[in-house]
C-alpha cells in the first residue's frame, strides 16, 4: 500500500460524523512530515476522493459513497460503545493487548447480554490489532453440552491417549492444541467440573498440558483463554482457577443500560431485518415505545427474538392483504412486549425529551436511508421556508408512492407543536413596529395588532412581542400562498381543534377579521396555525430554559468532551449540556477563544459552570469572569457523575454558586485519613498506571534514585484499571502508612493526597515538591515530639493533627493558601491556647475586638465554624478575643487563589 493509501485510509478511520481530520492530525497519526501529507491530501481532492472546506484549518473528509462510515475496530462499533459498554470495551482492549499474550479473561452477565458475541469481537479486535495472525484460530466450547459426562469434556479440550477409558480406540487431538496462537471461548465455564478447572489452571501457570491418560506427552500451546458465566463465581468456580484469571468483564443487562441504547439495538435489530427482506419496515411510534420499555427476560437475545417475530407477522399482514408497505403496530406485538406501553406514566419526561422529534410513524430502511426524513426546521428557515412547505414536500412525495389519503395521514403525522416552540423561542427579544414593517406588509402588520387585542379580551390572557412577531412573519407567507392558489395542509388539525377548543373558537373569529381586512379566504387548516399561535403555553417550556446556569465541558482528546455530554444529556433527558473537544495539537490561545465565544452565546445571565479536564483549562474560569462580565466557577478533573450532577442540578433551576459546591464536593474521592489515631513509622508515594508496571515501575524507579536515601520513605506501584479496587487498596494501606503523594499517568484526585503527573516527576518540579512534602511532614513529626514535654492537658499527637485539618478547612472555605511557616506557627498558637483552655488559664484580650469583628464579619463567622470540632472535642470554649487572633493570623499571611 502506497503513502497515499495510507493517508486515505487514516483519514476514514478518524473522521466521525461530526467532525472532519486534519493535516496536523494525519501527520501525527501516521508519523509522516507534514509537508508531504499535506501533497497527498491536495492529490486526493483532486482525485474526488475527499473534500475539503474553506476555513482555518483545513478540515478533509472523505466523500461516502453510499458506504458506512468506517469503524475503526469491532469493539468500538458496538451500540453503547461510549455509554454501558465504555469501560467493558476499555477491559476488553487491555485484555488482548497486555503483552505479550494478553489477559486470560472471565466475562459475567445474565443470559442473553451478548457474552458469546463480545467474546468473538474481542478475537476480532485482536487480529485488527495484529496481536493474532489473520488466520488464528477461534475455538467455541459449551461446557453445558457435556456437563453430565466429565470425562469426555476432559478428552474434547485436553485431548485422550487410546485406551485411557472406555471407547477411547486412538488418539485424539483436544480443543485446546487445536486453539494454538488463537484465542479459547469456554461458554458456561461453571459447567466445568472441578477436575476440568484444575487441569486449567494448571495449563495456565505452566503454558503446558497433558493429554487425558497420558502421563509422558507434554503439549506446548499459546492460548488467550475466554470464559464466559451467569453464574456467582464465588459459588460455582474453584478459587485456585479464578485467582488465574486477572480481567474480569461485567456486561450490564438491558435493564441497565439507557432508553437510547436500547433504541439503538432496536433500530439495528430492525434494520437487519429490512435488509433481509429486502424492503422498508415502518412502526408505529407506540409500537416501538413497547420495545423500549417493556421488561425483557433475557436481554437483547429476547429483544432480537421478539422483533423478529414483529417484523414476521408485519409481512405476513403485508402479503396477505396486499399492502405497499411493511408496518409494526400494537396487534403485530407479543404479548409482554404490549405491556410495555403501560409503563409510559413512570417514564414520560424521558421519552418526550428523547421522542421530540420523532414521527408518528418511523421508517427503517434496508438500505440505511431515511425516507420521511425529520423535519431540519433550521436549514427550512435558511431557505425562507416555513413548515407547511415542508409538510407540502413530504406529502408530494408519499404520494408518489402510491400510498392512500389515510395512510398518508397515519406516516405523514409530524410533530408540529415540536417545531412550533422552536419557531417560538427563535424569535427576538424585542421588535419595533417601523422594523416588522421592513419584512412584513403594513397590512399584515396591523391586523395582527387588532387580532391580538381581541384575542386578549376573548381568551383572558396577554401574548407577549413573540407571538406577535411571529404571527405576522406566519400570516405574510401564508397569505402569499393562499392568494397564489397554494394549498395549505394541517396534519393535526382534528388534535388542535380538540385540545385548544377555546382557541380554536376565537381562531374562526379571527379568521372572519383577516378576511374581510385583506379579501381573502382563510381556510380550515391556517385556522388551525393560528390557534396553535393563540395557544402561548406551547413556548412556555422554551423560555423557562432561557433563565438557567449554563454548564460546559472542555477536555482534551478528539471526542472527550463530547462524548461526556451525550452520556450525560441521554440520561437526564434533555440536550442541556454542550462540550469543546480540544485537540491534542490546539493551541491553548485558539481554545480560549472558542471558550469565550462559547459562553457568550450560552449566558443567560446566570453564570457558566465551566468543568475541564487538566493544564492550562484549570486558568478559563476567571480569566474568562474578568474579560466578558459573565459569572464563570470552574471545576478541574472532572467526571461523567460530575457533568450529570452539574447537568441535573442547573435544569431543576439551582444557583450557579450550589451548582459549582455540589460539584466540587463530587470531584474528590474521600479516603478517611484519621492521622491522628495512628503513629506512622514510615511515609508512602504510591506510583500508578493502568497495569501497575510499565510506567509505575518507572516512576517508582526515577523517585527511588532521587529519594532513596530517605529511610522514612516507600514506594508502591499499583495498577488503576479497576477505580474500586484501587481506592480499596489505598484504604487499606492508609492503615499502615501515612500516604504523600500519589504520582500516575492520568489524574487521580484524592481527598488530602496531593497528585504528581508523571511529566512533573520528569521535569524534576515534582520531585522538588515531594521532597517538600516529607520535610513538611518531618516538621510536624518533630512538633507533635516537641508539644508532647510542653502539653499535658490533652494528646500532642491528635491536637496536633486535628488543627492541621481545622487550618485546611479554613483554606477551602476562604479560597487561599497558608504558607508553610505561617501554618507552623498558627499549629503552635493553637496547640498552646487549646492547653491553657483545657487548664483554667485565664483568655488574652484583643484590642477593639467589636470593630474587627465587624471589618472582617465574614472570616469571623468561617473561622468560628471550623473552630467547632476543636471546642466539642477538647471541651473548651473559645472567645471572641483568641478567635480575633487566630483570624488575624490568617487574614495578614495568607494568598488568596
Amino acid at each position: 500500500m502506497g503513502k497515499i493509501d495510507a493517508v486515505y485510509k487514516a483519514l476514514v478511520e478518524l473522521e466521525t460524523p461530526e467532525n472532519g481530520v486534519t493535516t496536523a492530525m494525519l501527520s501525527s497519526f501516521l508519523k509522516l512530515d507534514r509537508a508531504n501529507v499535506s501533497r497527498y491530501l491536495n492529490q486526493l481532492c483532486d482525485e474526488k476522493q475527499i473534500e475539503k472546506n474553506d476555513g482555518r484549518p483545513v478540515v478533509y473528509r472523505s466523500i461516502k459513497k453510499n458506504v458506512k462510515p468506517t469503524i475503526m475496530n469491532s469493539l468500538d462499533g458496538m451500540i453503547g460503545a461510549s455509554l454501558s459498554l465504555q469501560l467493558p470495551i476499555q477491559q476488553a482492549k487491555a485484555a488482548i493487548l497486555y503483552p505479550p499474550r494478553g489477559l486470560h479473561t472471565l466475562i459475567l452477565g445474565e443470559t442473553g447480554v451478548g457474552k458469546s458475541m463480545f467474546a468473538e469481537l474481542m478475537y476480532q479486535f485482536a487480529k485488527e490489532s495484529q496481536v493474532i495472525n489473520e488466520n488464528a484460530p477461534f475455538v467455541r466450547f459449551n461446557c453445558a453440552d457435556y456437563a453430565d459426562n466429565p470425562q469426555l469434556v476432559m478428552a474434547q479440550i485436553f485431548g485422550v491417549k487410546k485406551g485411557a477409558y472406555s471407547g477411547a480406540d486412538c488418539d485424539r487431538e483436544g480443543l485446546l492444541k487445536k486453539a494454538d496462537k488463537g484465542i479459547f471461548f469456554f461458554d458456561e465455564i461453571h459447567r466445568l467440573s472441578p477436575q476440568g478447572q484444575e487441569m486449567l489452571f494448571t495449563y495456565i501457570d505452566k503454558g503446558y498440558f497433558r493429554p487425558l491418560g497420558d502421563t509422558e506427552k507434554v503439549v506446548h500451546v499459546e492460548v488467550q483463554i475466554i470464559a464466559a458465566t451467569t453464574e456467582d463465581t464465588h459459588s460455582h468456580l474453584l478459587k485456585t482457577f479464578t485467582r488465574r484469571i486477572p480481567m474480569t468483564i461485567t456486561l450490564p443487562s438491558l435493564q441497565e443500560r439507557s432508553l437510547k441504547e436500547r433504541y439503538y439495538l432496536v433500530e439495528e435489530f430492525i434494520k437487519s431485518e429490512a435488509k433481509r427482506l429486502g424492503k422498508d419496515i415502518y412502526i408505529n411510534k407506540n409500537a416501538l415505545l413497547s420495545f423500549l420499555l417493556y421488561d425483557c427476560p433475557n436481554n437483547t437475545g429476547q429483544l432480537k427474538s421478539d422483533i423478529q417475530l414483529s417484523c414476521a407477522k408485519a409481512f405476513l399482514n403485508f402479503k396477505a392483504q396486499s399492502r405497499d408497505y411493511i408496518l409494526i403496530e400494537q396487534a403485530e406485538l407479543h404479548h409482554r412486549v404490549k405491556c410495555g406501553f403501560m409503563k409510559m406514566q413512570e417514564h414520560r419526561g424521558e421519552i418526550n425529551k428523547f421522542f421530540k422529534k420523532k414521527e408518528e410513524i418511523l421508517v427503517f430502511s434496508y438500505n440505511d436511508q431515511w425516507h420521511a426524513a425529520n423535519m431540519d426546521e433550521t436549514e427550512a428557515n435558511k431557505n425562507g421556508e416555513y413548515f407547511y412547505d415542508i409538510i407540502e414536500e413530504k406529502l408530494n412525495k408519499l404520494k408518489k408512492q402510491g400510498l392512500t389519503e389515510n395512510e398518508i395521514n397515519e406516516i405523514l403525522n409530524i410533530d408540529i407543536e415540536s417545531y412550533f416552540k422552536k419557531y417560538i423561542s427563535d424569535l427576538p427579544e424585542k421588535f419595533r413596529k417601523e422594523e416588522i414593517a421592513k419584512v412584513v406588509a403594513i397590512g399584515i402588520v396591523d391586523i395582527v395588532e387588532k387580532i391580538l387585542n381581541f384575542a386578549q379580551t376573548k381568551l383572558n390572557k396577554e401574548f407577549d412581542e413573540k407571538v406577535y412577531y411571529g404571527l405576522a412573519l406566519h400570516l405574510n407567507k401564508s397569505v402569499e400562498r393562499i392568494r397564489h392558489g397554494n394549498k395549505i395542509y394541517h396534519p393535526k388539525l382534528d388534535f388542535i381543534r380538540t385540545q385548544y377548543a377555546d382557541e380554536f373558537l376565537v381562531a374562526i373569529e379571527i379568521a372572519k377579521m383577516i378576511d374581510t381586512h385583506l379579501e381573502i379566504e382563510i381556510p380550515l387548516d391556517e385556522i388551525g396555525y393560528i390557534t396553535m399561535f393563540l395557544a402561548s403555553n406551547l413556548c412556555e417550556s422554551y423560555i423557562e430554559d432561557c433563565s438557567k446556569v449554563g454548564v460546559l465541558v472542555i477536555m482534551h482528546g478528539h471526542a472527550t468532551a463530547s462524548s461526556m455530554c451525550q452520556v450525560a444529556n441521554s440520561l437526564i433527558g434533555v440536550e442541556f449540556v454542550q462540550g469543546l473537544d480540544m485537540a491534542l495539537s490546539m493551541k491553548v490561545e485558539k481554545m480560549y477563544e472558542e471558550a469565550k465565544k462559547k459562553i457568550m452565546e450560552m449566558d443567560k445571565g446566570k453564570g457558566i459552570l465551566l468543568l475541564v479536564d487538566m493544564g492550562s483549562l484549570n486558568n478559563f474560569a476567571d480569566m474568562l469572569t474578568e474579560e466578558t462580565g459573565i459569572k464563570v466557577r470552574g471545576i478541574d478533573m472532572i467526571s461523567t457523575p460530575i457533568v450529570i450532577e452539574a447537568c441535573r442540578k442547573a435544569i431543576i433551576g439551582s444557583d450557579l454558586d450550589s451548582i459549582f459546591q455540589s460539584c466540587q464536593e463530587m470531584s474528590r474521592y474521600r479516603i478517611q485519613t484519621n492521622y491522628e489515631k495512628r503513629s506512622y513509622k514510615k511515609f508512602l508515594i504510591i506510583t500508578a498506571c493502568f497495569t501497575g508496571e510499565g510506567a509505575a515501575e518507572g516512576l517508582k524507579e526515577i523517585i527511588q534514585n532521587h529519594l532513596g536515601h530517605k529511610s522514612v520513605l516507600h514506594i508502591m506501584a499499583l495498577k488503576i484499571l479497576d477505580h474500586n479496587d484501587f481506592l480499596g487498596k489505598i484504604q487499606m494501606l492508609n492503615k499502615e502508612y501515612q500516604i504523600l503523594a500519589i504520582v500516575g499517568t492520568i489524574n487521580i484526585s484524592i481527598e488530602n493526597i496531593p497528585y504528581f503527573s508523571a511529566s512533573d516527576i520528569l521535569s524534576g518540579d515534582g520531585m522538588e515538591k515531594i521532597e517538600s512534602l516529607i520535610s513538611r511532614e518531618q516538621d510536624y513529626i518533630k512538633i507533635k515530639n516537641s508539644l508532647k514535654s510542653h502539653i499535658k492537658s490533652v494528646s500532642a499527637e491528635e491536637l496536633v493533627s486535628d488543627i492541621r485539618k481545622i487550618i485546611r478547612d479554613i483554606e477551602q472555605g476562604l479560597y487561599i493558601i497558608i504558607p508553610q511557616d505561617v501554618t507552623v506557627g498558627i499549629v503552635l498558637h493553637i496547640s498552646f491556647m487549646v492547653d491553657k483552655l483545657k487548664s483554667g488559664n485565664r483568655e488574652i484580650v484583643f484590642q477593639d475586638v467589636s470593630s474587627y469583628r465587624s471589618l472582617h464579619h465574614r472570616e469571623f463567622m468561617l473561622i468560628s465554624q471550623a473552630l467547632k470540632p476543636l471546642e466539642n472535642n477538647y471541651q473548651i470554649q473559645i472567645v471572641q478575643d483568641e478567635l480575633a487572633y487566630i483570624v488575624r493570623m490568617v487574614i495578614e499571611n495568607s494568598v488568596s487563589v
